[in-house]
Formats: C-alpha cells, structure tokens, sequence
C-alpha cells in the first residue's frame, strides 16, 4: 500500500480529477494549501504599496492506493496536472504501514477498496 501525495496548481484539478476517473481511481482527499518553491512568487501594487506575494496558492491531493494502482495514479496525475511550466507540482509515493477502514474495522489492502 502506498499513500500518495501530490501538490498541483489549482487550476488543473479538474483534468487532474478526470484522468483519476479514467484510471479508475476514485478515492482521494483534497486540500487547499500555500507553498513555494521554484517560482519563489511574485511582486504585487495595491493601493500604490508593493506587496511580495511568496506563498503560491495550491491543490494537495492525498490518495491511498494498492500496489497495482500506484503507477496508473502517478500517470493520470501527470496527464491532468502537467503544462510544461515551472509549478507544475510535485507527486510524492510514501509507504503505508497500515489502513483501517473505521465502519468495518478492515485491515489492509480491503480497507483501501
């Protein structure tokens, strides 16, 4: 089992959400976040003040799947998030010890689903 974490830009969650429905992967939580990295952000004028703008507004997507769903998740995230350009986020694959599915106390690979 392996949870997988991706931060992507905002924008491109919904292709990112219809490349996971086409690989079957239905599951996933969604978090709106801040970060920078590359980008380092950008300079802004309001009200004639100049206001450095460094945390970039983000989409986190949390997904926990079983092994033979790893690579699919990790493509289909790539086909609906990537533009080519510096931001388009990161995919990282963790190891995940343990699942439980609280309604059923399921363990492992069938608590995933």
């Amino acid at each position: 089992m392996k949870l997988i974490v991706a931060m992507i830009q905002p924008h491109k969650l919904p292709d990112v959400k219809k490349a996971l429905f086409q690989a079957d992967v239905h599951k996933m939580t969604v978090s709106n976040i801040l970060g920078c990295g590359q980008q380092k952000g950008y300079t802004e004028t309001y009200r004639g003040v100049i206001h450095e703008i460094n945390l970039l507004k983000k989409v986190k997507l949390e997904i926990a799947v079983n092994e033979k769903f790893v690579q699919p998740t990790i493509d289909a995230i790539i086909r609906g998030a990537k533009t080519g350009k510096i931001g388009d986020g990161k995919i990282f694959v963790i190891d995940l010890p343990e699942c439980i599915r609280i309604r059923t106390g399921e363990k492992g690979s069938e608590a995933i689903g």
